[in-house]
């Protein structure tokens, strides 16, 4: 397997296995790389300040994946660590990708990307909103498309402005920026939009978790508000089985979306849609436009 060392900013990196195929279309771990290496400039935005969980897939989507938010052995003594407040108590020690050469350290590790709603200068105190729509077979991101219009217009009501993103698995990402609020308080919050989106639309939209009432709709997961709760940050690979990218799309995209495979976002899609879209997320990043949550 071909390995290399490259020089990152100042920071000597050893890259393995370059050649080494993670997702059956024949998607390389150097092409993974590359990706990552060439949209730092989009991606570090999304993950500065904020504690980092990992979901490793070394051998790709179909090999053995592991869920992790400890600190990775072997960690260069240059890559961000700090303690971070346990919702059981106590502290741990996470990763925080500050920088080019570190998003290209970890994303050596074959990974993809996951952070909370706050940042760890105001540990729990959300600065950002978040609504996954996860569709139950036979509904699909079309159906979550509508799901996700309902919710834009429902949090303009209240003064939030709304941004999409897929989840680069089968659903959306809603994303709202706020003026720092607790995380108890924004779940709340989202929990209430979600049931008042069942009351809605009651025949497509569910709030409770219960897999047995999933089928044919669109599960609302408030609970990814919760201090303790992550989101896939945009821009990331997902471990699906193609390269699939969690990636910002346009409201006109949302309205009019027929068909899933519009809204299949993979990795050699990406820099065509920031060539014709730029970073739709920008100002979300930035926290401009940045509101107080609505009345509940």
């Amino acid at each position: 397997m071909t390995s290399q060392v490259v020089t990152v900013d100042g920071h000597r990196l050893s890259l393995s296995n370059l050649d080494k195929v993670i997702y059956p279309d024949g998607t390389t771990k150097g092409e993974v790389l590359h990706y990552y290496a060439t949209h730092g400039d989009v991606i570090l935005p999304h993950l500065r300040d904020r504690p980092l969980s990992l979901l490793r897939y070394p051998d790709g989507p179909e090999g053995e994946r592991f869920f992790t938010k400890h600190v990775p052995p072997g960690t260069p003594e240059w890559v961000t660590t700090r303690d971070v407040p346990r919702s059981g108590g106590g502290t741990m020690r996470q990763v925080l990708v500050q920088d080019l050469p570190s998003l290209v350290w970890v994303a050596n590790l074959v990974v993809e990307l996951h952070t909370p709603q706050w940042r760890i200068t105001d540990p729990g105190v959300a600065d950002r909103l978040v609504f996954d729509l996860d569709p139950g077979d036979p509904a699909t991101i079309v159906d979550c498309c509508r799901v996700a219009l309902w919710l834009r217009d429902r949090l303009a009501d209240d003064g939030l402005t709304a941004y999409v993103k897929t989840s680069g698995a089968k659903g959306l990402h809603l994303l709202c920026p706020l003026r720092p609020a607790p995380s108890a308080e924004s779940s709340d919050y989202a929990r209430l939009l979600a049931t008042e989106a069942t009351r809605a639309l009651p025949d497509l939209v569910i709030a409770a978790m219960a897999r047995r009432l999933r089928p044919g709709r669109v599960f609302i997961d408030h609970s990814q508000n919760a201090a303790r709760k992550t989101t896939a940050t945009p821009y990331t690979l997902r471990a699906r089985p193609a390269p699939t990218v969690s990636a910002p799309v346009t409201w006109d995209e949302v309205a009019s979306c027929g068909d899933p495979a519009e809204l299949d976002i993979r990795l050699p899609d990406v820099p065509r849609r920031l060539a014709e879209h730029g970073e739709l997320l920008a100002a979300l990043a930035a926290g401009e436009g940045a509101s107080a949550l609505g009345p509940r």
